[in-house]
């Protein structure tokens, strides 16, 4: 429930891309800056609907996609940084960075902890946005979904998923404690970590650059991202090096890649509720995954077409950022229960995350929890954050 909750505001996304479109073509005319951002992430919503239902190999199209915004936003973050005048500040943010320490003069303000809050949240990589890496993880094959990958479209015709909504019951997947498994499994958790890491670091990277963008360029001016030019600021940073030639080019990027962020958003969600709903329902069960899942694309555009209008989308990000903590808490306490508990009866020893890993993430689950105390008490009055 709380899953399903969260992601009522994603559409928040589309609005926020529809900022920069809007900025980019500003039409149509006759309207103002949030009528045009409303229309285009109508517009976009639209396209992308249409491209996810009709398309048979959904998460190549999105990766794809992905690929090419973020290598263009990281080189033109690097060639923006590489001006002189944000060269000038480097040294003094860095400082900042490794040695940080409260402005002087500057209260703590209630608002704030929901800014912080936000940065906490997909500093975990977006609370529940967690759960839709392992549903990745299958639609590229990974480990034992390669057995049941072939062939395999939006929902994967070969997974427990599909033998639920038959009516027939498989047994789980599972594999001997033999020499060649157990190397087959090694070989597979470096692949998983090689792929994580390329979004962690990826992540790292764009968002230094991004602070020392802001720090040296807006940060001056006392300019922020906000209302429903939340994508239009920043393009100040392109701008500054590559002229109006960077700022069109920011645009388009920031606007390709938050519609991205969206589709594969409505793709992921719809994707789990496809899953968890026979689980969980048997009257799910005699209906094909793929129809479940196309029923789901339409509800949830449906609900993210309505959503979006109610606030601007700096404000919804932020929502599903305070509800995405309670994701992250709960989500990593699962994780746990189900490393320790479960995933021990199903694979050998050596395929189940070691002490050390586990016990990094029982450490990180205690952090954000004590996190999540903190800012809900000081939301409720209960606690002072000072």
């Amino acid at each position: 429930m709380l899953f399903s909750v969260s992601f009522l505001w994603f559409g928040a996304f589309a609005s926020a891309g529809g900022t920069a479109l809007a900025a980019l073509t500003e039409f149509p005319a006759s309207l103002d800056q949030k009528g045009r951002t409303l229309f285009w992430a109508y517009a976009s919503m639209a396209v992308f609907f249409t491209g996810l239902a009709l398309n048979k190999a959904v998460y190549r199209l999105i990766e794809r996609l992905l690929w090419v915004v973020s290598i263009v936003t990281l080189l033109g973050l690097i060639v923006s940084c590489l001006h002189p005048d944000v060269r000038s500040q480097a040294a003094k943010f860095a400082t900042g960075v490794f040695s940080p320490s409260w402005p002087a003069g500057r209260s703590w303000d209630p608002q704030d902890s929901r800014i912080l809050l936000t940065a906490i949240a997909f500093a975990g990589l977006g609370g529940f946005w967690t759960l839709f890496y392992s549903y990745w993880l299958r639609e590229k094959g990974v480990g034992m979904a390669a057995y049941a990958h072939e062939g395999a479209g939006p929902i994967d015709a070969g997974t427990g998923l599909h033998s639920a909504a038959s009516g027939s019951a498989l047994p789980p997947l599972t594999f001997s404690d033999s020499a060649s498994n157990l190397a087959e499994a090694r070989k597979w958790k470096k692949q998983v970590l090689a792929d994580s890491s390329v979004g962690i670091f990826g992540n790292i990277a764009t968002t230094l650059l991004t602070c020392l963008l802001a720090y040296a360029v807006l940060f001056p001016t006392g300019e922020a991202p906000a209302g429903y030019e939340l994508a239009v600021v920043q393009a100040k940073f392109f701008e500054s090096s590559l002229g109006a030639a960077g700022r069109i080019l920011f645009l388009g990027v920031a606007a390709c890649f938050l519609a991205d962020t969206w589709v594969a958003t409505l793709d992921a969600v719809s994707r789990v509720h496809a899953d968890f709903l026979p689980a969980f329902f048997p009257r799910f069960r005699a209906t094909p995954p793929q129809r479940i899942y196309r029923v789901c694309l339409f509800l949830f555009t449906a609900v993210t077409a309505i959503t979006v209008c109610y606030d601007e989308p700096g404000a919804q990000i932020q929502l599903t950022a305070v509800i995405g903590l309670a994701g992250t808490v709960s989500f990593s306490f699962a994780f746990l229960f189900i490393s320790t508990r479960v995933l021990p009866k199903l694979v050998p020893r050596a395929a189940v995350p070691g002490k050390f890993a586990l016990a990094s993430m029982a450490v990180a689950a205690m952090i954000y929890a004590a996190l999540a105390i903190l800012y809900f008490g000081n939301v409720l009055g209960v606690l002072h954050v000072p």
